[in-house]
């Protein structure tokens, strides 16, 4: 059996890749599995479900509901909610595991699996694999050990989270919105009622958009990954800023009062200057991923802030924030993760403390956001090479070597496999945009005779 897990949980095509049966199974052997690892040891366990809109998301939470409760764990249904809410209130509810039901930003036919530890925080990859081996073991025959009479779990809903969620999210802000007008669009996703309330809440004056989920129409054509209708409504609207979610909601990006787009380094930038001088943003470091802006990585220096960099992928950001205490990382994508508050990345937290860092400061986003400067970046993907010898080939060190000190300090190339197709990605940044696709086609090429 291939590995379900990926990076981010168990995903799918809804139905089909990820069935009724499969989500149960999962269930069952997750609860086993935390079992025999202690997590419920001297008390009767406890998870908390939720789910995005997404229509197949009543099936599968259905599902995930009765192999929990069918293994002795009781449940607590909180509905719809952003990912990062459930993370929250796995932690603050002191429940011993989470699930979230959501593809995050795939398109509606998708859904996903994330299971989350006590404290809301991902699984670690030996629980991830023990759960697979043991689903495995079980589906093709061995019976499960099943607890009958009280010793099967009890089901109810929890309609509080939804204030829990939102009276955390207004406790960590500094300062109030009062003044703004800002946009939100919510992907028709998780957050199309938790983000309106907050920023309301907070004292802004609110304008929605993409906040009618119906179960088909998550992120189409709307929310973090289309920001053309967001861009469109600020500038009608004559709003400070838009905010963006995607499904989930534990992304952020956003629009300044001209249309323009604010990504997840500026937002990063932003904030890791409002955490400095508020001696929120321990060690003066922030965390980002190799894929951010070389723009991103000056700019802090320049601000007397470390950059950390890891490899792609938010759930590496975490880990080096964990492992050596910082407070911010996050992503180019907008997954921005505050961890004194956040156990993964949380998009209606981010967009609040970009929210209060412009009414703070007085100064509008674009001028903000100004603070760094993104340099031209181009991407070409070479397909049908051998990605294996990307790290390996001297042909290609000769010629990475070459453009680096072609492009000097203003300029930055990566080299990258891909991790699910056979091609690599060819990633150049330059003051200039005709240096970065003259370097990157250069390579290119490079890739093709040198891997091909």
């Amino acid at each position: 059996m291939g590995r379900l897990f990926g990076t981010d949980g168990v995903r799918g095509v809804a139905n089909a890749d990820l069935t009724a049966e499969l989500a149960l199974g999962l269930s069952v052997a997750a609860a086993h599995v935390l079992g025999e690892a202690g997590t419920f040891a001297g008390h009767r366990p406890v998870a908390v479900v939720g789910r995005d809109p997404r229509a197949s998301g009543e099936f599968l939470e259905a599902a995930v509901v009765a192999g929990l409760a069918s293994a002795g764990v009781d449940v607590l249904r909180v509905g719809v909610l952003p990912t990062p809410a459930v993370a929250y209130l796995t932690g603050a509810l002191e429940a011993d595991l989470g699930v979230m039901l959501s593809a995050s930003h795939n398109a509606m036919p998708d859904n996903g699996i994330k299971f989350l530890a006590r404290g809301g925080h991902k699984l670690d990859d030996a629980l991830e694999e023990r759960i697979e081996d043991v689903y495995e073991q079980h589906r093709t025959g061995e019976p499960w050990d099943r607890p009958t009479g009280s010793g099967v779990g009890r089901v109810k809903r929890y309609d509080e989270g939804f204030d829990q969620y939102v009276a955390h999210l207004l406790g960590v802000l500094p300062n109030r919105l009062d003044g703004l007008k800002i946009v939100l669009d919510e992907a028709h996703g998780a957050a199309s009622r938790v983000s309106p309330e907050a920023f309301a809440r907070a004292g802004a004056d609110i304008v929605t958009i993409g906040a009618e989920p119906d179960g088909l129409n998550i992120n189409d054509g709307c929310g973090s990954t289309h920001l053309d209708l967001l861009k469109a409504a600020v500038v009608e609207h004559e709003a400070d800023f838009g905010i963006a979610h995607d499904g989930d909601a534990d992304r952020c990006l956003a629009v300044d009062h001209t249309g323009s787009e604010v990504d997840g380094d500026q937002i990063m930038a932003v904030l890791a200057l409002a955490m400095r001088e508020r001696g929120a943003l321990r060690q003066d470091t922030v965390v980002a991923t190799v894929m951010s802006n070389l723009g991103f990585k000056l700019a802090m220096e320049r601000e007397g802030i470390t950059c950390v960099q890891t490899a792609v992928g938010d759930r590496y950001v975490l880990e080096s924030m964990k492992s050596h205490g910082y407070a911010l990382g996050g992503e180019q994508s907008g997954h921005v993760i505050v961890l004194d508050h956040a156990t993964t990345g949380d998009g209606t937290l981010t967009g609040l403390l970009l929210a209060a860092r412009v009414a703070q400061t007085g100064r509008s986003l674009k001028d903000l956001a100004a603070v760094m400067e993104r340099l031209p970046q181009v991407l070409i993907n070479v397909p049908d090479v051998d990605k294996s010898r990307v790290t390996t080939s001297a042909e290609l060190t000769t010629a990475v070597a070459d453009a680096e000190r072609e492009l000097g300090a203003t300029g930055r190339v990566l080299l990258r496999s891909s991790g699910t197709e056979p091609l690599v990605r060819v990633m150049v940044e330059a003051a200039d945009i005709e240096q970065a696709r003259a370097v990157a086609g250069r390579l290119a090429d490079v890739v093709k005779s040198a891997l091909g």
